[in-house]
């Protein structure tokens, strides 16, 4: 679509991108090519976490999201709490006059109505309020697109959220669960949608050759320690995780299984170590992925998989890779029902490596048929992106009225051409 307009519609976007998180970065990806490919004379800039990586990666200008660079250290002296204070004062600013030089400003995808990890109010969901807030007041329409979503406990958190929700112009969300949530917080979700994660939208990799090796077995893992509400135990629930994990590979590679490690964000890196050194085998190996394409690759190599981090599972479902997913938050549990693989979930916060170990086989046993099962759910998926991209073209692009898609629909609308 090219803009009638004498100058280029500007376009930004926001959020935690380029600071180490691949489902983050994937999200922005699909979100770049749906910009390129419907909107190609658009002026795209962001402001997020790693603008050095976002602008050398996706060739688009980017402004750092906090003016305090010590934002995501824990502040313990004096010097640091007044440095953090000062700059969520300066950071109304700055954040005001970037929404103000933008006419439209996407979320891409994310957890960001979520606080299913650990998560302070005064750090994103602050973030997030100054967006939407600052573009109420200055006629900027912000866009929520396909995020997720869930009840959270803490009350100024829960304020923020439910504020920066009713303040967007437009949301979408990545599952039924995400839409009721916010509704159970007092959002208006009449108009909001339901779409598949943006990451559906990115190309599948081509399968690789065919090799004599046996494939390997992924195992995405994670740093996990709970979430917001679990801080109290965040060690505890670390260790049965860890343990859990471990048991289960030494249990793999027992069997005579090569097992590939996965990760989603450099803070997984402990984790792959204490795995490495507690098996201490050559049948398992840890994968150096630097985007969810080679997460993607990786998971296309594989037989099965087991993971944990949101976006590793979705990248072995669109691979049609068959996955088990060690489930921390209700958004796992959704996303493998909505793929067909709801019956194999376990909890991440009570890792059992027995039971881990037999649904797994099971897993196994079924693998032509629930590859056969995600292929369908994966054109059905795009389908449906389609239809999220041509919604946020009317909402947000179109000179008409800016009325999006009815909550009703869910299902594939008719569109000739796929981006993918």
């Amino acid at each position: 679509m090219t803009s009638d307009r004498e100058t280029p519609v500007r376009v930004g976007v926001f959020g935690l991108l380029g600071s180490g998180n691949l489902g983050n970065d994937g999200s922005l990806e699909a979100v770049l090519g749906y910009l390129r490919a419907e909107h190609p004379d658009a002026a795209v800039d962001a402001l997020c976490g790693g603008p050095e990586v976002v602008s050398a990666r996706y060739g688009i200008p980017a402004t750092r999201l906090h003016w305090y660079r010590g934002e995501y250290r824990t502040a313990s002296r004096a010097g640091a709490v007044a440095g953090k204070g000062l700059g969520k004062l300066v950071d109304v600013l700055r954040t005001a006059a970037w929404v103000r030089r933008h006419d439209v400003v996407i979320v891409p995808g994310m957890g960001v109505l979520e606080a299913t990890l650990p998560l302070r109010p005064w750090g994103f969901p602050y973030s997030l309020f100054l967006l939407c807030a600052s573009g109420r007041l200055f006629g900027t329409r912000v866009a929520l697109v396909s995020v997720g979503a869930a009840a959270i406990g803490n009350r100024p958190t829960r304020a923020l959220v439910r504020w920066s929700a009713r303040l967007a112009t437009y949301r979408s969300y990545r599952d039924a669960q995400s839409r009721d949530a916010m509704r159970a917080m007092g959002v208006d979700t009449a108009r909001d949608a339901v779409y598949p994660d943006l990451a559906f939208a990115l190309p599948t990799p081509e399968a690789s050759a065919a090799s004599d090796a046996p494939s390997p077995v992924c195992v995405g893992v994670m740093d996990f320690r709970g979430g917001n509400d679990d801080r109290a135990r965040a060690e505890e629930i670390h260790r049965r995780y860890l343990d859990g994990t471990t048991r289960f590979v030494r249990a793999l590679v027992e069997d005579g299984r090569p097992v590939r490690l996965l990760t989603g964000d450099g803070c997984d890196a402990p984790v792959v170590a204490a795995i490495l050194d507690a098996v201490d085998s050559p049948l398992v190996t840890a994968a150096e992925a630097a985007s969810l394409a080679d997460l993607m690759k990786e998971m296309a190599a594989a037989d099965t998989a087991v993971a944990i981090r949101y976006h590793n599972l979705i990248c072995a479902l669109k691979t049609g890779t068959p996955v088990l997913a060690l489930s921390y938050a209700a958004k796992s549990d959704a996303l493998m029902d909505r793929m067909g693989l709801g019956a194999y979930c376990h909890s991440a916060r009570e890792v059992d490596a027995d039971r881990l170990l037999e649904q797994f086989r099971a897993l196994e046993k079924r693998s032509a048929e629930l590859r056969q099962t995600l292929t369908e759910k994966n054109l059905t998926a795009a389908r449906q992106l389609d239809c999220q991209f041509t919604d946020l073209t009317t909402a947000l692009f179109s000179a008409a009225d800016h009325t999006y898609a009815h909550a009703t629909r869910e299902a594939p609308c008719k569109r000739p051409k796929s981006r993918r």
